[in-house]
């Protein structure tokens, strides 16, 4: 096998690496049981494997053995389904094709069509497969892919393009597919075709879509040049031509250096190795300190623990011949494994922008723009009115719209007659227009460029009990989760807003007991059935698989939010509406993960099951319709057919308007969209996957969230079903699309969440914890100036505790003293203390001077007691008459003294100021048993109960 070049070949097929990796490893293992794949190719095209690997869903019905000559583990017609496209993989690696039998070099290459990113777009001839034919395909007015036009007449081909804005079959450059796109649609904005084609149809021979012109604000542009010469009033009239401007030796001239050294080397005779090069230019772009202190420390530690992976990268971006987006996205994919390393949960996608189009700024300075996050998303949003780049990796598309917004400074500069060199002045006047300690900001977007975090609340409310400490911490809640002011309220409208936030998952409550551990807490391991695993198709039995603690839950709910989803500051979701779960691909099985990706990039669905039949047409609105029409192929095929049962569900019974999320697996989610139109047949790849709905994504993260935030059943492995809507959590599904996740722009701060920690010191806090207490210092926290993370002994994930997760703990006084808690816990909290407050309950009821009461039998427990088993206020809210007053004292109070003084009745009466027994309490002398009194002098005892019912006289002592 010739594992190079087949790579090379997935490479520039726009093949991701975990596919080319799975590609290449089945290979090799085809290669280990049925010889070089090389000579079965020469012999017969790799045919007699392929047929030796036949098998389909009869033969899986009907229980046929394994064909192949090694054993396959999981599901047998889906894993030699696998191994047979692995074979189609190579087989069009070697016939030098783009995936279906024709190459670029049957792309017409006269019309070129340019989407915002500027990838190219040809028409491109299709060999039909029944009749031989090769041609253009244009599409009918059904839509149809069977009622294409064929022909080979390219002006008909354009005049359907660009007169009759009709569809036509194109070749994508960057990834080798073969859509079905029109110009002005699907994001084809400009072209530029052979001049003659222009004048027989009468049109320029390049043009954009009106609107397609990036616009940017002038006023907000007007008054960055005025900030700029305000920092730097000796800039004009030399402008960037000149050299004695401050701005110069400030932000200019090391930059210019740095280009220079770069260009020296590059033309170094002989030519470096590759390692020799990528270290010489990371040794230039760290010595400027470009990147930044932290970023220049991260790479350091990267090049130590994986020598030569980032020079190798530096090395072929330098030398590629690729347009820039192209080579800044292969340097991405290339260092992001190294890159991700350690940050799983924070996610280095700033790294990702600024390393690779650092180093093609400093080769390429006239063509590329070097990425500082911060300066360039502000500027850009300020100017443009709308976010630049996504949560996720540097992509080509958002390199070259990057590069759009920097060429259109660079006009703009050069029309103030600043005279321009490169990119690099343009980068260096974003930095001082952005700069914090500047004037007052051009706008609002540049003045609150990064709103910052309040200090992460660390708090325990402690005191006796009945004082209040759990209604005290709902309040604290809300007021961190909702700002200053917002529990201001009665107490049932504060606890209607304490609920809702918690059925949205910003708050969180757990209560510690003597027997509460760190698996509960953390993470533990815990039984998972086969149907339960997400690690590829169900088997019987059992395994030990990591499992949340409530903690490490609230921790990655707060790591994951970015904030409120931009315009959704109300309810997003019809609850009327039906809501689906869909698979995308297997989420075990990284060859799938292609079909996930476009998905999320495109707007839509798509389903596997249905096999290559058009289901456009209206007769299949009806069940017995398609029943009847995938019979015709297969007639063994039962009612319980997935073909038949899920296109059902995906054609028929989801609705426009219809939520879909999308599963991570049985026990996880990964997107959540609205379905936005109806059915739509569209060839996928290798035949499968062909049929799709359009869908709006309201929330999608790289980070799957657990299934039981939104729905209280384990999902299906069913491709695709109606959720039952008893089982799903309204207010957490809406709680997280309006954090928006990857799917849209949000405000960029991090709403706040509270973990509750209720009786906080009745566990072994050293044991719950574990080595999680250091991290919870607000200086250790994730994005803080002393970050820690630690290695997770279960699940071996790394993990931080990010700054928008405040924890609230209680203590009550009277079940353990504070000084006995933990020493590490105390240092690393504040505590409030809460004690009885007399105030809090009405003067009089019937007669009863209720203040004075407490008070009274709080001084006398402190006398005879301490002060931490005081009785608080909240045993005696809500008494409204005497006898709700005669209730409270006989089956709380009472008791809750004896308890305290360890049935030592005496002191009881003490405190309730009866000590003769004549109101609250009853005595009787007991006499002494036989020969123990026969002298008289044995000391009195007495027999204590509590009267039925108190005197009448009872409170009197009180008033």
């Amino acid at each position: 096998m010739q594992e190079a070049e087949f790579r090379k070949w997935m490479v520039d097929q726009g093949h991701s690496l975990s596919t080319q990796n799975t590609q290449v490893q089945d290979a090799k293992r085809l290669e280990a049981h049925y010889g070089d794949l090389d000579e079965a190719y020469d012999a017969d095209g790799l045919e007699g494997i392929k047929a030796e690997l036949a098998y389909s869903k009869a033969d899986e019905r009907a229980g046929r053995e394994n064909p192949a000559r090694f054993p396959i583990d999981g599901n047998l017609y889906a894993n030699l389904s696998h191994y047979r496209s692995t074979l189609n993989y190579y087989i069009q690696f070697r016939s030098g094709t783009a995936g279906d039998g024709f190459d670029s070099v049957d792309a017409e290459k006269r019309i070129a069509l340019f989407d915002d990113s500027r990838t190219v777009h040809w028409p491109i001839r299709q060999t039909n497969r029944q009749s031989g034919v090769k041609a253009f395909r244009i599409m009918g007015v059904s839509n149809k892919t069977e009622d294409a036009i064929e022909t080979d007449d390219v002006l008909a081909v354009a005049r359907a393009l660009f007169k009759e804005q009709r569809l036509v079959r194109v070749l994508r450059s960057n990834n080798g597919r073969r859509p079905y796109l029109g110009y002005g649609k699907q994001k084809l904005t400009s072209y530029e075709i052979d001049p003659e084609i222009a004048k027989a149809l009468g049109i320029p021979a390049k043009g954009s879509i009106h609107g397609n012109e990036l616009i940017l604000d002038a006023a907000v542009l007007a008054d960055l040049k005025a900030r700029f010469l305000r920092t730097y009033p000796d800039f004009e009239p030399e402008g960037f031509a000149g050299a004695t401007s401050q701005v110069f030796s400030d932000v200019i001239n090391y930059k210019r250096e740095a280009v220079a050294k770069v260009a020296a080397l590059m033309q170094s005779e002989p030519p470096l190795a590759p390692e020799a090069l990528g270290g010489a230019l990371f040794d230039i772009l760290t010595g400027i300190d470009l990147p930044g202190w932290r970023t220049n420390n991260r790479l350091a530690a990267i090049r130590q623990q994986h020598p030569n992976v980032l020079e190798q990268a530096a090395a072929q971006l330098a030398c590629s011949s690729d347009d820039p987006p192209a080579a800044a996205k292969r340097m991405v994919d290339a260092i992001w494994p190294a890159l991700l390393e350690g940050q799983e949960k924070s996610k280095p996608y700033s790294e990702s922008r600024n390393i690779p189009s650092m180093f093609l700024a400093l080769v390429r300075p006239r063509e590329a723009l070097g990425i500082n996050t911060d300066p360039l998303s502000r500027a850009y949003k300020a100017l443009v009115h709308k976010p630049l780049f996504s949560w996720s990796p540097l992509s080509a598309e958002e390199y070259a719209e990057v590069l759009r917004f920097a060429h259109k400074l660079y006009e703009e500069m050069v029309g103030w007659g600043w005279q321009p060199r490169d990119l690099w002045d343009v980068q260096s006047f974003l930095w001082v227009v952005s700069q914090e300690d500047q004037a007052a900001d051009a706008t609002q977007e540049i003045s609150e460029m990064r709103p910052s975090m309040p200090t992460a609340t660390n708090l325990i409310l402690y005191g006796p009990p009945g004082t209040g400490k759990t209604y005290a911490t709902a309040a604290e809640a809300v007021e961190i989760c909702n700002g200053p002011g917002s529990a201001q309220l009665g107490r049932k409208e504060l606890m209607d807003v304490y609920q809702s936030l918690h059925r949205k998952g910003r708050i969180g409550f757990v209560t510690f007991h003597q027997s509460f551990s760190y698996e509960e807490f953390v993470e533990g391991l815990r039984p998972v059935t086969g149907e339960e695993s997400d690690d590829g198709p169900a088997s019987g039995g059992f395994s030990l698989k990591p499992h949340d603690g409530i903690f490490k839950q609230i921790a990655n709910l707060a790591s994951e939010n970015r904030g409120h989803a931009v315009g959704a500051e109300k309810p997003l979701l019809d609850r009327s509406q039906k809501i689906f779960k869909m698979s995308l691909g297997r989420s075990w099985a990284a060859e799938d993960d292609a079909i996930f990706q476009d998905a999320i990039r495109d707007g839509y669905i798509v389903l596997g099951y249905g096999g290559d039949v058009d289901w456009s047409d209206p007769r299949f609105d009806k069940w017995e319709a398609i029943k009847e029409r995938w019979r015709e192929d297969h007639p063994e095929a039962t009612g319980n057919d997935p073909n038949m049962s899920q296109m059902y569900a995906f054609r028929i019974n989801m609705e426009v308007g219809s939520l879909v999320v999308v599963s991570d697996g049985n026990r996880k989610f990964r997107a959540i969209g609205e379905v936005t139109g109806g059915y739509r047949f569209v060839p996928g790849p290798n035949g499968e996957y062909n049929h799709r709905r359009s869908v709006k994504w309201l929330w999608h993260s790289d980070e799957s969230l657990p299934r039981e935030r939104i729905y209280g059943k384990i999902f299906s492995q069913v491709s695709v079903y109606q959720l039952n809507n008893r089982y799903i959590d309204w207010d957490a599904l809406e709680q997280i699309v309006t954090s928006g996740g990857d799917a849209v722009a949000t405000t960029g701060v991090p709403e706040p969440y509270v973990l509750i920690i209720d009786e906080i010191n009745r566990a072994n806090i050293s044991k719950v914890f574990g080595e999680l207490i250091t991290l919870l210092e607000p200086d250790k926290r994730i994005g803080e100036e002393n970050e820690l993370r630690v290695k997770l002994p279960y699940s071996g994930e790394i993990f931080g505790v990010p700054s928008n997760l405040h924890i609230i703990g209680t203590m009550n006084t009277a079940d353990r003293s504070i000084a006995l808690l933990d020493t590490a816990l105390r240092r690393r909290f504040t505590f409030r203390e809460l004690m009885p407050d007399t105030e809090a309950l009405p003067e009089d009821v019937d007669g009863i001077a209720l203040r004075k009461l407490l008070a009274a039998l709080n001084e006398r427990i402190e006398y005879l007691f301490d002060r931490e088993h005081q009785i608080g206020h909240a045993y005696f809210m809500g008494c409204a008459t005497r006898s709700d007053v005669d209730e409270c004292m006989r089956h709380k109070v009472i008791p809750l003294l004896a308890e305290y003084f360890y049935e030592d009745w005496s002191k009881v009466a003490a405190v309730l100021g009866d000590t003769t027994g004549e109101r609250f309490l009853e005595r009787r002398e007991l006499k002494a048993p036989n020969g123990l009194d026969s002298d008289g002098d044995a000391p009195a005892r007495w027999r204590w109960q509590v009267r039925q019912p108190f005197a009448d006289d009872a409170y009197k002592g009180f008033a």
